[in-house]
């Protein structure tokens, strides 16, 4: 079993790999506000990339931006570049966890995922790619439980809240939950916000090679999951939600995929029932509508072609109406902005068999937070690795790939995520 404590050869609990990323920056900040909550209270790091200059200059305006000067001078700089294999190595062998920030995943998450296995440490991720996920399980998920080493995808806003949110859903369920559908909706100030478009990328090379994640799935050879209860009715392409009171498509990101896996894993490996999933996001009123319609038809055509996706990433603002950007969001837009999971549930009052007709009750659940993408996905990503590092005998009992709601679901981390402002409660 990979070690969780830090030892003389293997002198940090967490180094950032990608920290001079536009993620990558915040997880900085976010891992030197919660330094504290470490092993013993301490918490050892590092930082790690292609740039010294860059990796130093992060750190600077880390500790400008919290008024912590010490950063400088008490946090190390690892030099690491994904293209080469030695550089990744020597950087794992000095980790317990390994903060990964480096995408698109597709194009750069395989070789750290195969450096932290060979050099047992343990990894986490951010990535809210199927593709690149699930074939990190098919290829890696034999040698990491071997060398006894966690592999956690997934675990920023993609995909925590939906996966965390449905596991709060069933714990809080008198009786046993069969399905639940989840509505994402996200507010921003008056300055409105906007997404980096390293996220539009991984969108773009996801959906030009869905064939691939077809194929991808056919190989795990899965028996289809049991259905207990009702099966959940799947909504339209487009339609008005009563439950948000606004308009409503099926959310495209990978909470679905990284949900089922979840169950998967609780069914099969710890022989609980599992819940049905759907997800869906809001998307507002008419004009809205409108302009989802224009720029979904632009975006499924350019996407089909080189050329059409090589205008897509050289234009983000443009095909997105503003949604995606080279910038990212600023301070301020990420200061206004916020998100709300709202979870619907429904099963069997403790008692009654799930083969007694229709289930008999409901539940209404709700996650929200701050900014999603570099607010809430810092504090989930750090927040998933204090866990480990604190609670490793309450996770599965062998190392592997896994989702996040298989890594945490017997452990503090939904508590530890309220503390930190993404909270869960019952409606």
């Amino acid at each position: 079993m990979a070690t969780f404590s830090t030892s003389s050869n293997r002198p940090y609990h967490i180094v950032i790999f990608g920290a001079t990323g536009f993620t990558g920056q915040f997880v900085v900040e976010e891992v030197a506000r919660t330094a504290s909550e470490g092993p013993k209270g301490n918490l050892k790091w590092a930082v790690a990339g292609r740039s010294k200059a860059k990796l130093d200059k992060v750190l600077e305006q880390a500790a400008e931006a919290l008024g912590k000067p010490e950063l400088q001078s008490e946090v190390a700089v690892i030099v690491a570049d994904v293209g080469e294999p030695d550089s990744l190595a020597v950087m794992c062998k000095q980790a317990v966890i390994v903060l990964n920030c480096v995408g698109p995943y597709r194009m750069f998450g395989e070789p750290v995922v195969k450096a932290c296995v060979e050099n047992g440490a343990h990894c986490i991720d951010i990535s809210g790619e199927p593709q690149f996920l699930e074939s990190m399980q098919l290829n890696y998920q034999d040698k990491a439980a071997e060398k006894g080493v966690y592999i956690v995808g997934s675990s920023g806003f993609d995909s925590i809240p939906a996966d965390m949110g449905v596991i709060y859903t069933r714990d809080q369920f008198k009786g046993t939950l069969t399905a639940v559908e989840s509505f994402l909706t996200a507010s921003s100030g008056p300055e409105g916000g906007c997404i980096h478009d390293g996220t539009w990328q991984s969108a773009i090379l996801g959906f030009a090679d869905s064939d691939k994640l077809r194929s991808l799935r056919k190989k795990f050879g899965y028996k289809s999951l049991p259905v207990v209860g009702a099966r959940i009715k799947r909504r339209g392409a487009l339609f008005f939600s009563n439950e948000i009171q606004q308009y409503a498509v099926p959310f495209m990101g990978s909470d679905p995929s990284v949900v089922k896996r979840t169950q998967r894993y609780l069914h099969e490996e710890l022989q609980e029932s599992p819940v049905q999933y759907g997800a869906y996001a809001g998307v507002g009123g008419i004009s809205n509508i409108f302009k989802l319609l224009f720029a979904g038809m632009m975006f499924w055509f350019f996407v089909k072609f080189s050329f059409g996706r090589n205008l897509l990433m050289k234009f983000p603002e443009f095909f997105s109406f503003g949604f995606f950007s080279k910038e990212g969001p600023t301070r301020k837009q990420m200061e206004d902005s916020s998100f709300r999971f709202a979870f619907f549930g429904e099963g069997y009052t403790e008692g009654l068999e799930t083969t007694e007709g229709k289930p008999n009750a409901k539940i209404r659940t709700l996650v929200q937070g701050p900014e999603a993408g570099y607010v809430a996905t810092p504090i989930a990503m750090v927040q998933a690795a204090i866990t480990m590092l604190n609670e490793s005998n309450s996770l599965p009992k062998t190392g592997g790939v896994y989702t996040p709601g298989a890594t945490f679901a017997k452990t503090t981390l939904i508590d530890r995520l309220n503390k930190h402002g993404i909270q869960f409660s019952v409606l």
